[in-house]
C-alpha cells in the first residue's frame, strides 16, 4: 500500500510500505476512505513532537471500511463503515475507567501517527477496535463524520467543557483555525450571550462569523481588550480559549478573561509560554490544559445526525490520495490559501484487494 511517511523534521513522502497486519486479537484493519490533515501533523513536521520517529506513517483521523478483525473483536465486523478516533482506548486501565481515554495506560491514548503507524494511508491497523472506532450513522457523509475524529471532540471537551461555558457567558476564542471554528460551533450548544473570535486572517474571521461567532476581531488592527471590556462592563470575558498553540496567543487569552474566569488552552504548544503570575495571582483564574479523551464523540455524532451541528462546513479543500503532497502544501499555507480542513479521499479501483473488498488505487 501507499502511505504518507515522516522522515524527520521537514521531510515526508508518499511511499510504498507494507500492508498492516493484525498484531493483537483486539486489532482491526480498516481501509481508509477519507482522511484529513491536522495542525498536529504540521507540529510533527516542525520537530515539535520528538516522540514521532522517522519511518512513522502520519495521521490520526479517518473514516473507513473494516476489512479484517482480530479474534478478540466483538462489536466491529468486516464491512462496517467506521470512524477511527484520534484516541485509542484499552478500556480497562484506571484512566479509561474514568473516561479519560487520552491518558490510557494500557497501550492507548494518542498513538496513531504518533507512537504507531497512522491513518494517512490506504490501510491502517486500529488497536482496541471495539473501543477506538465509532459506527458511522447512515445519514452522515464521510466528511461530516471525519470532523468528529479530532477537532469537534477536542474543541468541545478541551475548550467548551473545560472552560465551563454557561448560558449568558461572553466567550472569546483566540484563533479561528479549524479547532477554533469547532469551538465556536460547540460553544453555541451552551447558549453564551456573545462569542468573539480573534485571528489575524480575514478569511478565518469570515468563516468564524459563518459558523456562529457574533463578533470577529483582527488582533493586528482591532483593540481586542477594549472590545471585550466594552461587552462586559469592563470585567473581561467569562471564558477564553486558546486555539493556536503559540506563546503570544496564550498570553492574550489570559489577558482577556475576567477575575474568576476560565482560560481553556486547546492549542498544541511547541515552545514555552510565559505565565504572568505577578499579574494574575490575585485574579482567581482557572487555567486548564488537556488532551482530548473523545468521550463526547457519540453525543456529537447524534447532534450532527439530527442537524444541530454541521462540521462539514469547516471543509474548504478536497483532494484524492494521489494529491496528498498538494493537500499538505495547501494546508500548511493556510494564511495564503484560506484552507481550514482538507479532506483527502481514496480513489476507487475496479480490482479487489486481498481482503476481498474494493481496493482504492492511488497509482492510476
Amino acid at each position: 500500500m501507499r502511505a504518507m511517511v515522516f522522515h524527520g523534521p521537514g521531510k515526508k513522502s508518499w511511499d510504498e510500505v507494507p500492508d498492516p497486519t493484525i498484531q493483537f486479537s483486539t486489532d482491526a484493519i480498516v481501509r481508509v476512505d477519507a482522511v484529513t490533515i491536522c495542525g498536529t501533523d504540521l507540529h510533527i513536521l516542525k520537530g515539535d513532537v520528538p516522540e514521532v520517529t522517522p519511518g512513522r506513517v502520519l495521521g490520526h483521523e479517518a473514516v473507513g471500511t473494516v476489512v479484517e478483525v482480530g479474534s478478540g473483536v466483538a462489536r466491529v465486523k468486516v464491512g462496517d463503515r467506521v470512524l477511527i478516533s484520534c484516541i485509542s482506548s484499552c478500556g480497562s486501565c484506571r484512566f479509561c475507567r474514568e473516561g479519560r481515554y487520552g491518558q490510557c495506560l494500557g497501550g492507548g491514548g494518542w498513538i496513531l501517527g504518533h507512537l504507531i503507524d497512522g491513518t494517512q494511508a490506504e490501510l491502517v491497523r486500529v488497536p482496541f477496535a471495539d473501543n477506538s472506532t465509532h459506527p458511522v450513522p447512515a445519514n452522515l457523509t464521510d466528511e461530516q463524520m471525519l470532523m468528529m475524529a479530532d477537532i469537534l471532540p477536542t474543541s468541545y471537551e478541551v475548550g467548551v467543557l473545560n472552560g465551563q461555558v454557561r448560558p449568558g457567558d461572553v466567550v472569546v476564542i483566540v484563533g479561528a483555525g479549524p479547532i477554533g471554528l469547532a469551538a465556536i460551533m460547540t460553544a453555541r450548544l451552551h447558549s453564551p450571550s456573545h462569542i468573539v473570535a480573534v485571528d489575524v486572517a480575514a478569511s478565518r474571521l469570515d468563516a468564524a462569523l459563518k459558523v456562529g461567532a457574533d463578533i470577529a476581531l483582527n488582533s493586528t488592527t482591532d483593540n481586542v481588550l477594549e472590545v471585550i471590556r466594552g461587552l462586559t462592563d469592563g470585567l473581561g470575558a467569562d471564558v477564553s480559549m486558546e486555539a493556536v498553540g503559540v506563546p503570544e496567543t496564550f498570553e492574550l487569552a489570559v489577558q482577556l478573561v475576567r477575575p474568576g474566569g476560565h482560560v481553556a488552552n486547546i492549542g498544541v504548544h511547541g515552545s514555552p509560554a510565559t505565565l504572568h503570575l505577578e499579574d494574575i495571582w490575585i485574579r482567581d483564574l482557572t487555567i486548564t490544559t488537556g488532551l482530548v479523551d473523545t468521550f463526547s464523540t457519540p453525543t456529537l455524532a447524534k447532534l450532527v445526525s439530527s442537524g444541530q451541528l454541521d462540521p462539514a462546513a469547516i471543509v474548504t479543500h478536497r483532494f484524492t490520495m494521489t494529491e496528498f503532497d498538494q493537500a499538505y502544501d495547501v494546508f500548511s499555507r493556510a494564511g495564503e490559501t484560506g484552507a481550514l480542513k482538507v479532506v483527502v479521499a481514496a480513489e476507487q479501483s475496479p480490482h479487489r484487494d486481498t481482503h476481498g473488498l474494493p481496493r482504492w488505487d492511488t497509482t492510476a
